[in-house]
């Protein structure tokens, strides 16, 4: 009897130790269905934000997964959003010069930026290889801008000049013209903004 009575003791003990066992195992997973991670950046920000994120390609080619393995440049060239940046970026001669740069910021101008140029002004910048660069080089700053900069961002272009960055939150302008459809897009060397709006040089 008193064998019966210590095996049962040992199998309630044994039970009572294995159960919260158990549970504590289970509980990670139990979480992390119940919830979905969102990236943040070192301000708090989503990483990517802005409205126009949700128009790039989920996976493959031009989605912020493939954007991060390329070179600032061929991720443009990859980006369905940005084919028109890439055509000029080959046209002006800069495609390997921001390949080859390091932790560098571009304020991307989407193809519907492009559209906004009136076509013949378009026509004789895209022939205008001088004019061209300049104009997007304006639109390059040699460091990496984050989030937390650009509420009262002013920053030294690429090309000479300064840009100015403004707002809060998750929406932002560049020089009160440009809005950041989408923000915080890395690249392999770069930091990405994409921009609704081609910005001009103060000298142009």
């Amino acid at each position: 009897m008193q064998t019966l009575r210590a095996r049962a003791v040992i199998a309630s003990v044994a039970a009572a130790t294995v159960l919260p066992l158990s549970l504590g195992a289970l509980a990670p997973q139990a979480l992390a269905d119940d919830t979905t991670p969102v990236s943040t950046n070192a301000s708090g920000t989503p990483s990517p934000f802005g409205p126009g994120c949700s128009s790039l390609p989920k996976n493959g080619k031009g989605s912020i997964d493939a954007m991060s393995k390329e070179r600032v440049a061929r991720a443009a060239a990859t980006n369905p959003k940005l084919t028109k940046l890439a055509l000029a970026l080959k046209d002006a001669g800069l495609t390997t010069k921001l390949d080859d740069a390091k932790h560098i910021t571009v304020f991307a101008p989407t193809n519907e930026a492009f559209d906004k140029v009136p076509k013949e002004k378009l026509a004789t910048l895209m022939k205008d290889k001088a004019q061209l660069k300049k104009v997007l080089t304006y639109h390059v700053v040699d460091k990496t801008v984050t989030s937390s900069e650009l509420p009262n961002g002013s920053f030294k272009t690429m090309e000479g000049s300064t840009l100015k960055t403004s707002g809060s939150g998750t929406s932002f302008k560049v020089n009160d013209k440009a809005n950041i459809v989408c923000g915080d897009i890395r690249t392999a060397n770069a930091t990405v903004y994409l921009v609704d709006t081609v910005l001009m040089p103060p000298s142009s």
